[in-house]
């Protein structure tokens, strides 16, 4: 495909939609200042960046991307704040609460509009105006009441990954399409101490309903909103969905432990050979790599129900950048967001990342070069991105209020169309 072909398949999709993706306590210390002959000599800055990226990508690489920013911008020096996704989230929402955000955050779509409602990170369409910088390169923005808060770096897909030699002892040709040939597969692989499928559905961390729940909905083309607004009930799509998990959960095919398992906890059951198949990010593809070398998978779309041959719904989620507002630097904390955000810059990380580029004239040269983010690619095109919770009023609530109506369901204590009425029933109080 050419880079015009790409550009415009990528532009399509991101400017359409908003792109779902930590902080701790700090901010950017200066060292000092001095005065000579009426001229003020700022001095040194430094910018803590919170993030998740770091220990997702190649060991060194994006530390080499800060010392990069530093040589091109002297007496400006990036401190990274890295964990996983799981614990920086843990840490942002109490610098939120503290007042004490790193500089740079990295940012998930769902916690948005919590954020920029608590006033804890700066509106970037007015740190843009400040610095006079031209956004007409940025693929997409994240805003509330009009105002940019969030702007996504590199998006990811999140597909099915499969263990080969897993699926190939249980005897299974090839990665399951439909629900009934996943059904069947992970009936086929749960033997001994290895499970079908696994589903991380932590209410403190209940990302889980975005990215392994709702997704079987996305991926028939169906939707959980109407109008913009909750539509769990009479909704076959949902219903059918939801269902279909219940009768996977009855049949003892998923790993146990899934209402305390957050996102991390499935990436190291798939690497370490004790699940066959898993909806994941593409994030995690050079982690697996790193972890298990030896560990052979592929990855493929989310299954769609029987029958259904329309466009797949793609779950997709973003590495979002944001500056926060008790940082003293702004205007520092935007060059490091600039950069990132730069033609080059931005091709070079969505190629060490294996995701989509958050610049429009960005391409990453993964594509040709890998086979499994050369089938992603093909995914990706063949269907549409999907993630309803991006934007919506305290999209993590919303996940975290079906999550614990979910797991009594699957827990035998109530229907799963009670369940579906009752997180309604929540849905609808916080919109």
């Amino acid at each position: 495909m050419s880079k015009g072909a790409y550009m415009g398949r990528f532009i399509a999709v991101a400017g359409a939609a908003a792109l779902v993706l930590t902080g701790c306590a700090g901010g950017a210390q200066e060292t000092g200042s001095t005065t000579d002959g009426g001229t003020t000599t700022e001095g040194e800055v430094t910018l803590e960046f919170s993030q998740w990226w770091e220990p997702e990508l190649p060991a060194g690489a994006f530390r080499a991307l800060m010392d990069q920013f530093e040589a091109e911008n002297p007496g400006i020096t990036v401190e990274l704040l890295s964990g996983p996704y799981a614990s920086t989230k843990e840490q942002v929402v109490a610098g939120a609460a503290a007042g004490t955000m790193s500089d740079v955050v990295g940012l998930d779509g769902a916690w948005v509009s919590d954020f920029a409602q608590q006033g804890a990170i700066a509106d970037l369409t007015a740190v843009m105006a400040d610095v006079g910088y031209d956004d007409s390169e940025l693929a997409s923005q994240v805003q509330v009441d009009g105002a940019t808060y969030m702007i996504p770096v590199v998006n990811f897909v999140y597909p099915m990954f499969t263990n080969d030699a897993l699926l190939d002892a249980a005897g299974v040709a090839a990665p399951p399409t439909t629900r009934s040939e996943f059904a069947d597969a992970a009936a086929a692989i749960t033997e001994g101490d290895a499970y079908g499928w696994i589903l991380p559905l932590s209410l403190e961390a209940p990302n889980g309903i975005q990215n392994d729940v709702m997704s079987w909905v996305w991926a028939s083309g169906g939707s959980m909103l109407d109008g913009g607004q909750p539509a769990l009930v009479d909704n076959a799509d949902v219903s059918s969905a939801t269902e279909f998990i219940q009768g996977l959960w009855d049949d003892g095919v998923i790993a146990p432990g899934a209402f305390t398992m957050k996102e991390q906890d499935k990436v190291e059951e798939f690497t370490n050979g004790r699940v066959g198949m898993m909806i994941d990010s593409l994030a995690h593809v050079n982690l697996i790599r790193e972890s298990n070398p030896d560990l052979e998978f592929s990855i493929s779309a989310i299954p769609a129900d029987d029958g259904y041959d329309g466009e797949r719904g793609i779950p997709y989620a973003s590495w979002g950048i944001g500056v926060a507002e008790n940082s003293e630097h702004k205007a520092e904390a935007f060059k490091l967001v600039e950069f990132l955000m730069s033609e080059s810059v931005n091709s070079e990380l969505s190629s060490i990342a294996n995701a989509f580029p958050g610049n429009v004239g960005s391409v990453p040269d993964f594509v040709e070069q890998d086979e499994v983010f050369g089938t992603a690619f093909e995914i990706y095109q063949s269907g549409f991105p999907a993630n309803e919770f991006t934007g919506l009023p305290v999209a993590e609530q919303l996940m975290r209020d079906f999550g614990e109506e979910f797991q009594r369901s699957l827990d035998g204590q109530q229907s799963m169309q009670d369940a579906l009425a009752a997180a309604q029933a929540k849905w609808e109080r916080e919109f």
